[in-house]
């Protein structure tokens, strides 16, 4: 770890620290200590472990030991070749802002009586829906490397093939036969500006086929901007509820018309179950009977964190029915806007690849090949490794939290992976609506789960909110379920862990 060049002080350990029970213990402790009084603020510089080491007279072992773990916790950012920065806002003064760069939290709601949990959200602003991941989690000298390969290689063309460059769906198509189980080949991927724009080209291909405006199946509760994409682009849909395996085939079953389906079989959005693979096959089987195209959604698939990853559902597809959607969204950054689909054999895949020709380029070259080049280094790779371990300890530190509001009938599911926990309860205890407008007045943003509802009779059956902690820190989930659980009246006691 290179040492700091910011003028900042080296922090003074606080006189007189109580006897930890190890030198990295008491090391993590002062450090705490100095972000939580206001000492240290977002985006400080620490001193680098050797100079650090020195001035507390501990070892360096020691702590690297104390910044690895405070990372881990969310209270500092630690990459290697970088200096070690404060990542986390505990403390907040007249003059802070807070962890997304914004003026602070609104006022607790006007009369109210301040609560431990009013005061810990006055000071934490708090975005906490779902569909932020972590975007500053790279290594920023891999980013650097991607740019200066991108912005160096020779303009080849005055455009970039419609269906992307050739490197990019190269490295994508030999990613998706490494991670997903399925190899189409470069030539049956083709590059999108996002998942929206992949689903309006199915739109377009579904339509150039059957000469009207297709009719697509979604799953109810489902994926908001899914289908907000499939309507702007004309299709007509036909919601299908779900259950604890996913799509409700008995239910699709008595769907007629339709032209395609779409599925989150991996990760079911926002509920989080998984298809089974007997219901994956059926799902195939009917399609292709139907002559239905299936689009698989797999919007999250290298985030699991409990068991392997489950294969694509394009692995299992012999009939040739799955467009497969994919993209760099939540692995690495949505800014981006660069998605992929990965188009099955036969008329379906020829459509898609003419609607593709007919819009053209959409995903700038630079992009693409800085992409690329993350992919061909294995970059990528190491950074959703790194990416997934700080995920993981933050969906640990949520499945102990969720045990607590277990007390209350809070029940907590889609943990097995992904960046969002969905937490329900029975609408005698409080209405979700309430607790979000609550939250919302501490700071603190979450969704209301039953926004993701396709019909006002899913919508009805849903009471409970969705929490995103891809983009918050360790520190940040505990002041929202301590939030949560004093609106939800979960006895206190000890914090899990």
């Amino acid at each position: 770890m290179g040492q700091s060049t910011d003028a900042v002080p080296t922090p003074s350990p606080p006189a007189s620290p109580p006897a930890p029970r190890s030198k990295t213990a008491e090391v993590v402790q002062r450090i705490r200590r100095l972000i939580h009084d206001g000492t240290l603020r977002l985006g400080d510089p620490l001193p680098s472990t050797r100079a650090l080491a020195a001035e507390w007279g501990v070892a360096r072992g020691t702590v690297t030991a104390a910044y690895e773990q405070l990372d881990g916790e969310g209270y500092l950012r630690t990459r290697q070749g970088a200096v070690t920065r404060v990542a986390a806002v505990v403390h907040v003064g007249p003059d802070a802002a807070d962890a997304r760069g914004g003026a602070g939290a609104p006022a607790s709601a006007q009369g109210a009586r301040p609560t431990p949990a009013d005061a810990v959200a006055a000071r934490l602003a708090i975005d906490a829906t779902p569909g932020h991941p972590a975007i500053a989690a790279i290594s920023a000298a891999d980013m650097r490397a991607a740019w200066r390969a991108a912005l160096g290689a020779p303009v080849r063309a005055a455009t970039t093939p419609p269906e992307g460059t050739a490197e990019l769906r190269e490295q994508v198509a030999a990613q998706l036969a490494l991670s997903r189980g399925f190899a189409p080949g470069a030539e049956r991927v083709i590059v999108c500006a996002g998942t929206g724009d992949a689903l309006s080209l199915v739109v377009d291909a579904l339509r150039s086929r059957a000469g009207r405006a297709p009719r697509i199946v979604v799953e109810d509760p489902g994926y908001i901007g899914g289908r907000r994409a499939l309507t702007g682009s004309g299709a007509e849909l036909v919601p299908v509820a779900v259950d604890e395996e996913g799509l409700d085939l008995g239910a699709l079953s008595r769907v007629r018309g339709a032209d395609a389906v779409m599925v989150t079989p991996t990760h079911q959005y926002p509920l989080g179950s998984v298809m089974p693979v007997a219901r994956r096959r059926a799902l195939l089987e009917g399609a292709a009977r139907a002559g239905v195209v299936v689009i698989e959604d797999d919007y999250d698939s290298e985030l699991r964190h409990r068991g392997s990853p489950v294969p694509a559902l394009a692995a299992l597809d012999a009939e040739g029915v799955v467009v497969h959607a994919g993209g760099f969204s939540k692995i690495l950054d949505p800014r981006l806007r660069c998605a992929y689909l990965a188009i099955p054999p036969g008329p379906v895949g020829e459509a898609l690849r003419a609607a593709r020709e007919a819009r053209g380029p959409v995903v700038a070259e630079p992009v693409q090949l800085a992409l690329a080049h993350l992919l061909r280094t294995g970059a990528l790779r190491r950074h959703v490794g790194r990416a997934r371990r700080d995920y993981a300890h933050k969906r640990d530190r949520i499945a102990a939290r969720a045990e607590r509001l277990a007390a209350a009938g809070v029940r907590a599911a889609a943990l097995q992976g992904g960046l969002h926990v969905v937490l329900t309860w029975p609408p005698a205890l409080v209405v979700a609506a309430d607790v979000v407008a609550r939250l919302a007045g501490r700071g603190i943003r979450v969704a209301d789960l039953s926004r993701y509802a396709a019909t006002p009779r899913t919508a009805a059956a849903l009471n409970g909110v969705v929490v995103g902690y891809g983009d918050i820190t360790p520190t940040q989930v505990d002041a929202v379920f301590d939030a949560l659980e004093e609106l939800l009246g979960v006895p206190s006691g000890p914090l899990p862990g």
